[in-house]
């Protein structure tokens, strides 16, 4: 742990400082819209685009990196963000936010498989797990941090847009001063076709779509919940806070489950239980305490299955096709990503607040119930002989990240 600090400290402290920002206006962009008189529907469109931006620049980052390279691309991205960070206060206007939107998702998914290339490169076969393990605390801490500064702030100003637009611009200095060592090559990775994937692992694609609505309503959607259900702006600081501080503390102990029991067992135990507590949730709508209780489940829940489905699917796949199959998986889930906040939008008109977490129950009761069909109709027969090591990668990690799982023997 030690080796990895001392190799990529001053990464990972760029790192915690964009997640600063990306925590910040995921949250911020929910209150204030709903400030600005946002429908539900332009606010569910605005949230819905960072997910597109992020789905282009998983594919064409790469690219750029191997044209320009990874110092180019870092700088140029993070500035693209610090300055959209700026204009959402100077433009309130829901077709602005949302082009705007999209743009910083293709500049945060750009960082991020530029951030990852590196930490990849700075940690060896020996100590991947442990750098993997830092890369979500920093992801996490960071957006915790983010919603105390949201609650410390007054969002109809502008200060708060001010200081993270700050802190992205600060996170770059750490890592391109620090960059005494020649940046890695991203290499392209073996393609998979996408029917190749799905038939190789039904419960795993079904799983990280349906998922992609469940990040998303968390990431975007929450805050309009809270507005819209009486929270206080501290009381939606404690709700988002309490979902990624219960993802970061369950995900050690669910993966070591996953490397000791049959995975699809677990994925059905999750679901049903984040599932569940959604609709207690729904269905007692009022007392504080369950809410951020639900909150705290469904954070602890969603995200560590997000890593126990990529595990999943690699124990049905040749070694050489897993970096390619994470990248496929990880595109599944940003097109669910997309369609989460439409439909949460949608639903929380139909039949008030209530509606976010109505769709939460039915996704995970959902993939709940799909993973007992498969466990039914399909044996557990992995392509290897020992399982993929569970990696707790976070749920805004790249292919970069998402395929680095190393086969226990």
């Amino acid at each position: 742990m030690l080796q990895v600090l001392g190799s990529a400290w001053a990464l990972l402290l760029g790192m915690y400082l964009l997640m600063i920002g990306n925590g910040l206006q995921g949250t911020l962009l929910g209150l204030r819209g709903e400030m600005e008189a946002f429908s539900t529907l332009e606010i569910s469109v605005v949230m819905s685009a960072y997910f597109v931006g992020f789905l282009f620049a998983s594919r064409l980052a790469p690219l750029l990196i191997r044209r320009v390279g990874h110092v180019r691309v870092f700088s140029a991205l993070g500035s693209g963000i610090s300055a959209i960070l700026i204009l959402y206060p100077v433009l309130p206007e829901p077709w602005v936010w949302a082009l705007a939107r999209a743009a910083i998702g293709f500049c945060y998914c750009g960082v991020y498989i530029t951030a990852e290339s590196w930490l990849n490169a700075a940690a060896s076969n020996a100590n991947r797990g442990k750098a993997l393990s830092l890369y979500m605390v920093v992801q996490m801490g960071g957006i915790v941090t983010a919603q105390w500064l949201i609650s410390l702030n007054d969002v109809s100003g502008f200060v708060v847009f001010i200081i993270p637009s700050i802190l992205v611009s600060l996170s770059f200095a750490p890592a391109l001063l620090s960059a005494t060592q020649t940046t890695p090559q991203h290499a392209a990775t073996k393609p998979l076709k996408m029917r190749r994937l799905v038939a190789a692992s039904p419960l795993a694609c079904a799983g990280m779509f349906l998922l992609g609505s469940v990040f998303a309503a968390q990431f975007g959607m929450a805050a309009v919940y809270g507005t819209r259900a009486g929270l206080s702006q501290d009381q939606i600081f404690w709700m988002v806070s309490l979902t990624y501080l219960a993802a970061l503390v369950a995900q050690y102990p669910i993966g070591w489950l996953s490397d000791h029991m049959d995975r699809r067992w677990l994925i059905l135990g999750l679901s049903a239980l984040g599932g569940s507590i959604a609709l207690l949730a729904l269905l007692w709508p009022g007392p504080l305490w369950l809410v951020l209780l639900a909150a705290g489940i469904v954070g602890g829940t969603s995200n560590p299955l997000y890593a126990l489905l990529i595990a999943y699917a690699n124990d049905y796949l040749e070694r050489e096709d897993m970096a390619a199959a994470s990248g496929g998986l990880l595109f599944i889930n940003g097109l669910g990503a997309i369609a989460g906040p439409l439909v949460v939008g949608w639903m929380m008109d139909a039949m008030g607040p209530q509606g976010f977490w109505a769709i939460i129950a039915t996704v995970m009761l959902l993939l709940a119930a799909y993973a007992a069909w498969r466990m039914r109709a399909a044996p557990d027969k992995p392509i290897v002989d020992g399982k993929t090591a569970f990696a707790p990668i976070p749920a805004a990690a790249t292919p970069v990240a998402a395929g680095t799982e190393r086969t226990i023997p």
